[in-house]
């Protein structure tokens, strides 16, 4: 069983990134910078395939990493975390433990923890997978890829709408009956000392693209969960706009895609 780490970034230069990264496999890095070249090397004694590009946007980086992956697993990365020491063979025992996923999500240790801790073995499915980013997830490629699942390249960091990109691709797994399991073991930590490339705070862009999210997730659903969200955060990152508000600038972004404006 082979593995390997498929990661995403921008303006890099050199290759010093696989170092500050901790990569101990083969690796596929896809680098959205002001150049176009492919780059085949090594890195130790692994083999890496180093794609710049001019185009932007994270579904699309994602994609292009993937599509030319070619292990029985992939791990999913971004360019702000730093693997443990032996994360492969962590990865390959998980995957022969639970032979039945297709998918697994791992937990991620923080610098400042922002994410709920993953306690015990569980099933992800249609009321969880939202509470889950790309970058921490490893999967066998050849189910994902024979169901011709990829990112959704309107979606995510440098793309049009601000974020959700690893939802829907985790939708679209579930939605074609991929297996996906979230277990307790962190195989890297996140250093977040970067600003965001695509949150700058709970203003109208981001209420009208979050309404823009839930009807391509939820389709004729999409206002029910979008007033669900905005009432249940109403006292929290909704309080500010208020929850009213918020919620009218989203149903402007659900008409947007139902009158086909995407």
């Amino acid at each position: 069983m082979d593995i390997q780490t498929l990661v995403v970034t921008t303006g890099q230069t050199d290759l010093s990134l696989l170092d500050k990264m901790n990569i101990q496999t083969d690796a596929i890095v896809g680098n959205q910078c002001d150049r176009d070249e492919i780059l085949r090397t090594s890195h130790g004694r692994k083999k890496l395939l180093w794609l710049s590009m001019q185009e932007r946007g994270v579904g699309l980086n994602r994609n292009m990493v993937f599509m030319r992956a070619t292990a029985d697993i992939c791990v999913f990365a971004d360019d702000d975390m730093v693997f443990y020491d032996g994360y492969p063979e962590v990865v390959r025992e998980l995957f022969e433990k639970y032979p039945e996923a297709d998918m697994i999500v791992f937990d991620l240790d923080e610098d400042r923890p922002r994410r709920k801790k993953l306690t015990k073995v569980k099933r992800v499915g249609r009321s969880n997978y939202g509470r889950y980013g790309a970058a921490r997830l490893a999967l066998r490629r050849e189910p994902v890829q024979m169901a011709g699942i990829s990112f959704h390249l309107l979606f995510g960091g440098g793309a049009k709408y601000g974020s959700g990109e690893d939802s829907i691709f985790l939708h679209d797994c579930l939605k074609k009956g991929l297996k996906v399991l979230a277990v307790p073991v962190a195989i890297a930590k996140l250093h977040d000392d970067r600003p965001s490339t695509w949150f700058q705070g709970y203003n109208e862009k981001y209420y009208f693209d979050k309404g823009v999210l839930y009807a391509q997730i939820y389709g004729w659903r999409a206002p029910m969960i979008a007033l669900y969200n905005c009432l249940r955060h109403g006292k929290g990152r909704y309080k500010e706009w208020g929850w009213k508000r918020a919620y009218g600038k989203m149903r402007e972004g659900i008409r947007s895609v139902r009158n086909g404006r995407m």
